[in-house]
Parts: structure tokens; sequence; C-alpha cells
């Protein structure tokens, strides 16, 4: 399935692209779905999540593990919210109605402070998550790992002059390459204790900690705290000790070694865009965002970027929404709802895609 005349291309791996082949798209192969980092963008995909996790991985039996860094660990939460089908459509369009219509205490004119922003949010968590913990954690098939970045040395604690200038100095080693910005950052997993992540995290400094009912709050809000957006999370509970910021800026894309997986499952991977770009300070980096080996065994679905220019002001939901509409909640909110209305039509593509015996899909690009 390729370019042009849809709203939907896909994407896949070599590995990935032979067993497309040869057997079409099942959901009985699918052991692993990330969700990305990427803030309003994610509100793109809550149609085709609705299709995934209330119709369409239902079909099958095996446990699939769900990653999550920000908005996509939110979405991945949701999926195990969710233990039948339609609980999935529901929960899902619920939580595309809070994210769209989040809104923060603020002065005129002025953007929320964090603190405001993060009491906000963490609220909102509570809503939806609260006395719910025990339920997320113990879907029949689904395994919950939640991404988060926390800092060391002057990261290892927020602060004025602190969060900065360790910034500053993530930034410059991230130039380096990505395993030197780990000496101010390491990404920290919290995962189910029924199951290990299925693939090794050796790319980066990083530690996994088991996901339990008293940090699946904590371990969400962090991994959704934008630095500077939000406030940090402090020693999240089980975790080693420090400032715990959103999991996109170690794992943006999440882009991991999913081709050393045992056995022959796929990694299918629902995205706002065919490249799969590793950490949140390599966006600018483009010769980071190229597919790896990697990305061997994965399937990649991606809007097409013909069907995008087509959506209110021709892009995405994105966090410049909230600049471009200023106090005007009530119009941002009708443009992306108007996005996430017209975002059925991936679902349509993909069902289609499905009911073939073999698919021609494209390769991952090898260039941004």
């Amino acid at each position: 399935m390729g370019a042009g005349g849809g709203a939907l291309r896909i994407y896949a791996g070599p590995r990935a692209r032979a067993r497309l082949r040869e057997r079409g798209l099942r959901a009985e192969d699918v052991r692993v779905i990330p969700a990305a980092a990427g803030g309003p963008k994610g509100l793109i995909l809550s149609k085709l999540d609705q299709h995934l996790f209330g119709r369409w991985l239902p079909t099958a039996t095996q446990d699939v593990h769900l990653l999550g860094a920000s908005i996509g660990a939110w979405r991945m939460a949701t999926a195990c919210l969710a233990h039948e089908g339609p609980e999935a459509v529901q929960a899902f369009a619920r939580m595309a109605h809070e994210y769209v219509h989040q809104r923060y205490e603020s002065q005129p004119g002025q953007r929320p402070t964090a603190e405001a922003v993060s009491r906000g949010f963490a609220a909102k968590l509570a809503e939806i998550f609260g006395a719910q913990e025990q339920r997320v954690l113990s879907h029949p098939r689904y395994r919950l790992h939640v991404f988060t970045s926390r800092g060391r040395h002057i990261l290892g604690r927020e602060g004025r002059l602190r969060t900065p200038l360790g910034y500053t100095a993530a930034f410059a080693s991230n130039l380096l390459s990505r395993r030197a910005m780990s000496v101010w950052l390491d990404r920290v997993v919290f995962s189910d204790p029924r199951a290990p992540l299925p693939m090794p995290l050796a790319d980066f400094r990083s530690h996994q900690v088991e996901l339990g009912v008293q940090n699946l709050q904590p371990a969400l809000l962090a991994s959704c705290s934008i630095p500077f957006w939000l406030q940090a999370v402090s020693d999240v509970p089980g975790g080693p000790r420090g400032a715990y910021w959103d999991g996109g800026i170690t794992d943006y894309h999440l882009h991991l070694n999913y081709a050393a997986m045992a056995g022959e499952g796929l990694v299918l991977y629902p995205h706002f865009q065919a490249q799969v770009i590793p950490g949140w300070l390599d966006k600018s980096l483009r010769h980071r965002h190229a597919a790896t080996a990697f990305l061997d065994n994965v399937v990649l679905l991606a809007p097409d970027p013909d069907w995008v220019a087509r959506l209110p002001r021709g892009k995405l939901p994105d966090r410049d929404d909230f600049r471009h509409y200023g106090d005007d909640v009530q119009a941002r909110a009708r443009a992306w709802l108007a996005a996430i209305a017209e975002s059925e039509r991936l679902c349509e593509d993909f069902a289609r895609a499905c009911e073939r015996d073999s698919l021609d899909v494209l390769p991952l690009p090898a260039r941004a």
C-alpha cells in the first residue's frame, strides 16, 4: 500500500515487508505497539486507536506490549483501561475529548505557568485513572511500559537556573552523540511486572522499574511533563531519585532495537509521520531521522502528506495551535475536532489493507 489516493500510507522495514507480502497484516502477528511523544499530533491517531484496540486486536489472543512516551503513554494506558472492545472505543473518544478541551488557569494573553499546567493535568489523570490503576495493570493481554526521562547531576533537581543550564548542556552533548546526552539524562521505563520489555535497551543509559498502583499516575504525569511547560515530577515511587520529565526527551519516537526481539512477531506502529526520530533533541538533526536496522520488523502507519494538507491550517494539530489561537479556545477545539473527524479515513484505509492476503508496502524512509 503506497503513496497517493488515500489518507493512510503503510511503511515497513525489510523483514516486515517480506512478511506482509507473504501473508498480509494480521492481528495475531502483532507483539509490540509503540506510541510516540508529539503532543497534539497524537490526536490524529484517536480514530485509528479506536479501531485497532476496539475492533481489530480483539480478534487475536496473544499478549501485546504497549510502549508509550508523553501523549503516547496516555494513549497506551487508555488501551489498558479498556478490557473489552467497545470500552476501548469509548475510552479513546473520551481521551480525545479531554485533550481537545484542556484549559489551564492563566492571565489573558499569557501562557499558563508550568505550575498551573502540572496541577491541572495531574487532576485530569486522577479523574481518569484514579482508583482504576489495578484495572490498567491487570489487562488480560496488554503489558504497559511508560517511558520517562530522568535528570542527572545538575538536572537531578528542577530549578530556575539549574533546568535551563542543564538542558543547554544536554543539547550540546546530544550534538556529539545520543550516548553523550546520557551524562545529563537517562531513560527510566516503568514496566508491567508480569513481563519485561521484549527488546534490549542497550542503546542508551536505562533503568527498568516495576509499574504498580502507587506509581502509575506519577509515571504518566512525568512522561507527559514537557520541560518549561510543566514542572518536573520528583522521585517517582520505585524509581531512582531525581527529577523526571517527558519521556520524549530521550525517546521522542521510541526508535528502539525492535529487531532484537525473539520470534517472528511484528511491531505495529501507528504514527503521525514516516520518520522515527530517536530523541526530542534530534528533531533538527536530520541525519538521525533515517530508518535503521532496529526497525527491520516494524510496520508503520502514517497519514499521507497530501491528506494532511487538507486538514485545518494544512497540518496536523500541534502545540503551535496554542499560540495561533491564543485565548480563543473554542476555535482551537473546532480545528482539532475537525481533524479528528477526518481521521476516520485512516481507519477505512487500514481496514481495507487488512482484508488483503498480501500487501506490498513502502520501505521506511532512508532520509527525512
